[in-house]
């Protein structure tokens, strides 16, 4: 069946954290660390996270600040009560107007470009409530038919029916629709749950022995899908 319709993850897909305000948050208490590293850190700290047991004894709110502490590792940064009192500066910046603020400069062409090839786009996220708002704030809005936030529908990924949520909101069929994502058991498996094809966006290539297809960037799913791979 044609590919008709892309879901997409939005943080570390769309948008990512701004490691340029996290450093400047540490530098605050004391604690040095090089936005570069922290996010050169980021895709093994993800894959470290990225575990059926991990995901399954956790939501999403406790996942995103293990996270944080996982990328301070990776990147060498020693954890302390300075870096917990960062981290929770950050969380109450993240409550209000959302980390993930940076737009690497190619997501809004590829955005476009799909849109361009008749796709209706749509992003799925586990969320704070705040995605909305940001993706005003950042003018991503008007690309997708429909945003889903976790936290204003209730349910959040694996959980197969925020997918089935997205479908009957956007009108789409799970066996013409994609969707995106950088974690394989929260974004692949829930995906699969709801009858979807999952994609993993594997930056860091760490997911060689996955059982799905991997992009390692939005522009290779561009090319792969006007190359007719997911028809």
């Amino acid at each position: 069946m044609p590919l008709k319709t892309v879901f997409l993850d939005a943080g570390g897909v769309l948008v990512y954290p701004n490691w340029t305000r996290v450093c400047a948050a540490l530098d605050r208490h004391g604690v040095r660390a090089d936005p570069g590293a922290l996010a050169a850190a980021e895709p093994r700290a993800k894959r470290t996270l990225d575990v059926g047991r991990t995901i399954n004894a956790t939501n999403d709110a406790g996942r995103g600040w293990l996270y944080f502490n996982l990328i301070l590792d990776a990147a060498g940064v020693a954890r302390s009560e300075s870096t917990d009192a960062a981290l929770s500066e950050l969380q109450t910046f993240h409550n209000t107007s959302n980390l993930w603020e940076y737009v690497p400069p190619h997501v809004p062409g590829v955005l476009a470009s799909l849109v361009g090839r008749g796709l209706r786009l749509v992003v799925v996220s586990n969320a704070n409530g705040t995605l909305r708002h940001l993706f005003t704030r950042l003018e991503l809005d008007r690309h997708f038919v429909c945003v889903l936030d976790s936290h204003e529908e209730g349910v959040e990924k694996p959980d197969p029916r925020i997918f089935a949520a997205a479908l009957a909101r956007s009108g789409a069929d799970a066996a013409s629709t994609i969707h995106v994502g950088d974690f394989y058991q929260i974004d692949v498996i829930g995906a699969r749950a709801a009858g979807i094809r999952g994609v993993l966006l594997d930056e860091g290539g760490l997911y060689e022995d996955a059982d799905c297809p991997r992009v390692r960037s939005l522009g290779e799913l561009q090319r792969r899908i006007e190359e007719g791979e997911f028809e």
